[in-house]
């Protein structure tokens, strides 16, 4: 939820810096329609500005805000479809959704939308332009920013195991899995553990420095050895006697 937010407030941030050069967006679309023959119908759709861009701006300046609106948009479809992989939502949360994602569609039409207070962007414009023209366009990135918000605040309200996203459920899949495969080889390579001691006989020790490393069948094979040399040194020299005149 906190990459969402963030993504969020960066989109909010972009979105600022084009609002303040609305007049320059206003004046793009003047003379691309006019280019394009086409000042009587309104400004409608997502697909209309692009078509606008693509085939009838000739200005520099009129292409970079043009592109700067679309390239917010597309953020903004972007980040629908991961609110929407985010988790199942509730009716509330899916109706929030379901109307960013109708309101950010190419083809959908934004003539009859209108960002109202405390948006002011439709106050920029003269009544003609609101009414007629741009009145959709310039409220479209506005509303779809504060439906957003307010998917947010109802999603921060759903229970915590709702808010885990499908990919970060496959993440911790696979982390498991990996632990799993690891506990399964470290077992089946090394040696059985138990608690009780091992006695080594000639067939276990053969056995042993089959699997055993070289070091470690030199050090099993060892300790046999050395206490056998002790009892018959200890045989040979017969029984204890104390230092002193007894001693021969």
């Amino acid at each position: 939820m906190n990459e969402i937010k963030e993504s969020l407030r960066n989109i909010e941030q972009t979105y600022k810096i084009f609002q303040q050069q609305q007049f320059t967006f206003i004046a793009a679309l003047e003379h691309t329609r006019e280019n394009a023959h086409d000042k009587i119908k309104p400004v409608s759709s997502i697909g209309q500005v692009q078509t606008y861009m693509d085939h009838h701006c000739n200005n520099t300046t009129d292409k970079r805000i043009l592109l700067m609106f679309l390239n917010i948009c597309s953020d903004l479809n972007k980040l629908c479809q991961r609110l929407e992989s985010l988790h199942s939502g509730n009716n509330t949360t899916n109706a929030l959704l379901e109307k960013c994602k109708m309101l950010v569609s190419h083809s959908n039409d934004l003539s009859g939308i209108r960002a109202k207070y405390p948006h002011d962007v439709v106050n920029h414009l003269s009544c003609d332009e609101a009414r007629n023209h741009y009145g959709g366009v310039v409220s479209l990135i506005p509303i779809v920013l504060d439906c957003m918000k307010e998917w947010v605040a109802h999603s921060e309200k759903l229970p915590r195991k709702m808010i885990q996203s499908v990919s970060d459920k496959h993440a911790h899949l696979q982390r498991r899995a990996g632990r799993a495969f690891g506990r399964g080889g470290a077992t089946g390579a090394g040696p059985a553990i138990s608690g009780q001691p091992t006695f080594h006989t000639a067939t276990t020790q053969t056995s042993l420095s089959l699997a055993c490393p070289a070091w470690e069948s030199r050090r099993v094979q060892k300790k046999p050895q050395v206490g056998l040399g002790r009892a018959i040194g200890k045989m040979l020299d017969g029984p204890w006697k104390p230092p002193g005149r007894h001693a021969f």
